[in-house]
């Protein structure tokens, strides 16, 4: 290859590990400080294994490589130009590690050397410790300072972020590196002699302590969170909740893990505990939490008092700087193991022998489809998205914060790949164009419920989906406010007894209205509306659907009337 293209350089051979690293896609946005690594993407890989993914905006390309994950659960690489685009991506590495999912993200920097630096430019994009600014919600970060470091660096990269519990990792290339010419490729570290080390597993012990406590329980409740997109594992679950006739919460927070028509799921699943949950929890005498995202606050909010089991290794991952990791746990028994990992050992010791792996089915709307020329009410939102996406197999990537879950039912792994982990806005368009790249060539159709704050802030990841075909559809829920803060404005305007009336102010997106379709249309996706009744959205959500059969990526402008579930609104406001 080097007698084709001339010299050699560093980059040359970082580019070459990636492909090593059996990395597919890099997405990115360009920067001077990686401009060797980006040179030998193009001309040394001929942009193919991995191949690039250009985006508009840092915190984009972050999102994308976070949907791709959560579709795949293997890593994608992003790399981020020297601190300042480090600092546009920060919001949305944040997102990624409290998702716990995997990444490799790799920076660069000027000369560390201060002789070798540029004027002005060099100086200002240089950092002492650049991952320093990300270090408290990253797994592993380095700066290496020579090639063979840098080589070592990131094969540690790709097996730290693969290890369980999952969270994103960052390496820092010395832009001299890169630019350095070689005599002959190095030697690239071997994958093979960097394995993935397997997650811990529950001590058989643990597995006969929770098979006597399940046993001697009356009212068993399973609380289950962070788990895998894996049929087996959904079939297993399943029979381990029968066989105990085990009650099963579910969070909107992460993806579907259970059937929510299952007479044993208790719902609806919600960003904070639903009614019916709560319920379940106090009158539950045993608890058994599945990597649960804040199993603390959900006990404390149910007021319940049942002793907890605790399964997860998310404990590796707590630190000092934020709170992710939640309140402490009062746990009768932990076992520090993967969840699946402890149902499939439960199943094995009560030999059980799980049902088939679940269909893939139809997307299904838990409330009727009602003719109406009228405005679009939430509920009316979800039946009119269910008669639109009729038949088709879907995965919903995303759903907005206003979202009420009683309205949809999910029945398999992929109906549902729950929300962005760290609730900033701005990650939606980003996650739907990587999940829809990862689900590209399956028998799912990827579709999006978008938030029309959610969508404005990261609306320029829209154009990769075009730039790249990647078909999706994108539906803005427009209720034309940041209406999450409306609802704290007129929970203050009640304490303190001033008008209600005035919660729009500061958080209505009007005068003027948002454009959405146009938006789209200017960036080369298909545009539809703004549509303003059920009967209209009905008809723009099988046309877009069909458009996506045929390649298109497209978005649905929605116009709705602002309201949250009663779960979400009371957990957005309570205190304490």
């Amino acid at each position: 290859m080097a007698s084709e293209i001339g010299s050699l350089w560093g980059s040359d051979a970082l580019a070459a590990m990636l492909r090593r690293l059996d990395v597919g896609y890099v997405a990115l946005n360009p920067g001077s400080s990686f401009r060797g690594l980006h040179d030998s993407l193009v001309n040394y890989l001929g942009n193919a294994d991995p191949k690039m993914l250009l985006c508009l905006h840092e915190e984009n390309a972050v999102a994308l490589a976070h949907g791709w994950a959560k579709v795949t659960g293997e890593p994608m690489a992003v790399v981020l130009h020297a601190n300042v685009g480090l600092m546009h991506a920060t919001m949305a590495i944040y997102n990624a590690w409290c998702d716990r999912v995997p990444m490799v993200i790799l920076g660069a920097g000027g000369p560390v050397d201060a002789d070798l630096r540029r004027p002005w430019i060099d100086w200002i994009h240089t950092s002492r410790d650049q991952a320093a600014i990300i270090r408290p919600y990253v797994k592993w970060d380095d700066q290496p300072a020579s090639l063979n470091a840098s080589l070592r660096a990131m094969a540690q990269a790709s097996v730290v972020t693969k290890t369980a519990p999952q969270a994103p990792t960052y390496v820092c290339f010395d832009v001299t590196v890169q630019e350095t010419r070689l005599d002959d490729l190095p030697e690239l570290p071997d994958p093979a002699a960097f394995a993935v080390p397997d997650a811990p597993l529950p001590a058989p012990g643990q597995i006969d302590d929770l098979k006597q406590r399940l046993e001697g329980a009356k009212n068993p409740v399973f609380m289950m969170g962070r788990m895998s997109r894996s049929e087996a594992d959904w079939a297993a679950r399943v029979a381990l909740a029968e066989r105990f006739g085990a009650k099963v919460l579910t969070d909107i927070k992460t993806g579907a893990v259970f059937p929510t028509d299952h007479p044993l799921h208790v719902g609806p699943p919600s960003f904070f505990l639903s009614g019916p949950q709560a319920e379940a929890l106090r009158a539950a005498d045993l608890i058994v939490a599945f990597d649960w995202v804040d199993v603390a606050g959900a006990i404390k909010q149910a007021g319940a008092e049942a002793p907890v089991v605790n399964v997860s290794i998310d404990h590796h991952l707590a630190n000092g700087w934020s709170f992710d990791h939640t309140g402490p746990i009062g746990a009768v028994l932990h076992i520090a193991a993967m969840p699946d990992d402890c149902v499939t050992g439960l199943a094995k010791a009560l030999e059980l022998q799980p049902g088939p792996v679940p269909a893939s089915l139809p997307a299904l709307a838990a409330v009727p489809f009602e003719a109406s020329t009228g405005p679009i009410s939430m509920r009316g939102f979800a039946a009119a998205l269910g008669e639109g996406l009729g038949d088709d197999l879907v995965t919903l990537v995303r759903l907005p914060l206003g979202w009420d879950a009683s309205t949809w039912h999910f029945r398999h792994p992929l109906d549902y790949l729950g929300y962005d982990g760290g609730a900033g806005i701005g990650s939606g368009p980003g996650m739907l164009v990587g999940a829809a790249l990862a689900l590209q060539g399956s028998e799912r159709l990827p579709v999006a419920v978008l938030g029309d704050g959610d969508t404005m802030m990261g609306i320029s990841a829209l154009w990769t989906a075009a730039r790249y075909q990647i078909p999706m559809l994108a539906v803005v829920c427009n209720n034309r406010s940041y209406f999450n803060d409306e609802v704290h404005q007129e929970k203050v305007a009640k304490a303190r007894n001033r008008p209600v009336e005035n919660k729009w102010v500061g958080q209505a997106i009007t005068g003027p209205d948002l454009d959405f379709a146009a938006m789209a249309r200017a960036q080369g996706l298909v545009g539809i509306g703004p549509v303003a009744s059920p009967d209209a959205l009905a008809e723009a959500v099988a046309e877009g659907l069909r458009l996506v059969k045929e390649g298109a990526a497209v978005l649905i402008d929605a116009r709705v009337e602002p309201a949250y579930s009663e779960a979400m609104a009371k957990g957005m406001t309570t205190d304490g």
